[in-house]
């Protein structure tokens, strides 16, 4: 094991929003910081270089008023109300149990909601602008997003970086955390290129390496056999192997966030570009190998149920829907957005020939199609808005945008859940310190993105990249306080 000579006070892992935001928040302290990247210069940034970077947010500096709500309603299974009942007491007085539970402490929900604006006009001082993103469509809430996404995000904070004398080390792996004898964190075992192993020190490393959705085993381990048919939502997150949160439970960290869970996306497995998102199934159906409807393709605003539909997408036979629209489709305003990909529909003058394509039973199709087009009602309908048309006497229902399908050509896109991001992680404080499984710090250790666990059972939207950017300068700005340990 080579040790790297070079002086360091913060080892980052990770180069995303929240490691560079967690290396420059050090930087600014005084810190010497060095960010170690398992991709390639060209490729650094993980999944945030190729997000459009959607920001939950109702103006340019205030988030959505219903951000707690959400983690509220997401913030573990079923919870010991004997337990939970003692979070309303400060956290100092949490015992180890407690402190350690899997659950998302309602401090650190608190903590990003008062530092993430802070975070974004932070920002503001690298030259990134927040802009509102225009929705055509009925949504939740307004969404905001970086003048460039997440790339000119990466790009901004890195050229600061490594102006004020920061080094990025590339095509570099963490492979373990260092301790001394006090159990303090003092460092990281990396793997390069040549399968050389280094070593680099600090007074305290920050772990901000993603998830672990590139990584077979350990989504097989947690998600089960059929993580087999989930695909990355684009090429970044194939460095994201997990190693941050297998290091930290390693030494002793605890779990936090849903570990069997992760963030779906439906996409065109035939795509090759980021986020292919098809959310074309709302105004149509959606079958799968045998034909047959399986969900309500509209049961609300499409923004606010794709995850779950993306889930129920990834329990059919082989984690595969198709969605089936006709000629009628051309109807729909602003229809584009709702089809992210490059690759053509499969496209067919009856409903038998688009089987056949399809490699689907042709009858249980037509039957399929003919039961669904008997149930819908009459009534206007408005493809902009929530509009009520619903079918009756089917199962299962649709909630909204029922319409026969009978024009020709009929058309498919075919679906699959992509992994965004997966939930579990590690646990912190709002200092964003990791928490051991008896609920102490780990001292010198830190957790930022999504190494640092946080959602169960959904995702709360377009809070990602908050989370990273918010908790990633907690981390630096925290880690460069902190004394060098003996």
């Amino acid at each position: 094991m080579v040790v790297d000579t070079r002086e360091h006070d913060i080892v980052v892992v990770g180069c995303g929003i929240a490691g560079l935001s967690a290396a420059v928040a050090a930087q600014e302290q005084g810190a010497r910081v060095v960010v170690l990247e398992r991709a390639p210069l060209e490729e650094r940034g993980g999944n945030t270089r190729y997000t459009p970077a959607r920001l939950r947010m109702k103006s340019a500096t205030e988030l959505s008023d219903d951000i707690v709500d959400y983690f509220a309603a997401n913030a573990g299974g079923y919870l010991d109300p004997s337990l939970v009942h003692l979070t309303s007491e400060d956290s100092k007085n949490w015992p180890a149990i407690v402190r350690a539970m899997s659950f998302i402490d309602p401090e650190v929900v608190s903590t990003f909601v008062d530092e993430a604006p802070k975070a974004l006009a932070w920002l503001g001082h690298y030259g990134i602008k927040i802009e509102a993103v225009p929705i055509p469509f009925q949504t939740v809430q307004p969404r905001f997003s970086p003048s460039g996404g997440g790339l000119a995000m990466i790009e901004a904070l890195a050229e600061a970086f490594e102006r004020k004398g920061g080094r990025i080390v590339y095509d570099t792996a963490a492979l373990n955390l260092v301790q001394n004898g006090a159990g303090d964190v003092i460092g990281v075992q990396a793997i390069g290129p040549r399968n050389q192993r280094t070593e680099f020190r600090g007074r305290a490393v920050i772990l901000a390496c993603g998830g672990f959705q590139g990584n077979a085993e350990m989504l097989t381990r947690y998600i089960g056999p059929k993580a087999l048919n989930l695909r990355v939502v684009a090429r970044g997150s194939h460095y994201n192997q997990g190693e941050g949160i297998r290091m930290a439970l390693n030494i002793g960290a605890a779990p936090c966030g849903d570990y069997g869970n992760w963030h779906a996306s439906p996409m065109d497995p035939r795509s090759a570009q980021p986020e292919p998102q098809i959310e074309i199934y709302a105004y149509g159906i959606l079958v799968n190998r045998h034909g047959q409807r399986f969900l309500d393709e509209a049961p609300g605003s499409i923004d606010a149920h794709r995850e779950r539909i993306a889930r129920e997408i990834f329990l059919e036979p082989d984690g595969i829907g198709y969605a089936i629209i006709d000629a009628k489709i051309d109807d729909i305003p602003y229809r584009q957005k709702l089809l992210r990909t490059e690759v053509p529909p499969i496209t067919a003058p009856t409903l038998a020939g688009l089987a056949a394509k399809l490699n689907i039973p042709s009858d249980a199709l037509e039957r399929t199609v003919t039961e669904f087009n008997q149930g819908c009602g009459t009534g206007e309908f408005t493809p902009l808005k929530l509009d009520g048309l619903r079918t009756h006497g089917v199962t299962p229902p649709k909630s909204h945008w029922a319409r026969p399908i009978v024009q020709p050509p009929f058309t498919a896109y075919p679906i699959i859940s992509a992994i965004v991001f997966t939930f579990g992680g590690i646990k912190v404080n709002s200092r964003a310190q990791v928490l051991n499984i008896q609920g102490d710090v780990i001292p010198g250790l830190y957790a930022a993105g999504e190494t640092m666990g946080t959602y169960y059972k959904s995702y709360v939207g377009a809070t990602s990249v908050l989370k990273g950017m918010t908790f990633g300068r907690i981390a630096g700005r925290d880690a460069a306080s902190r004394p060098s340990a003996q």
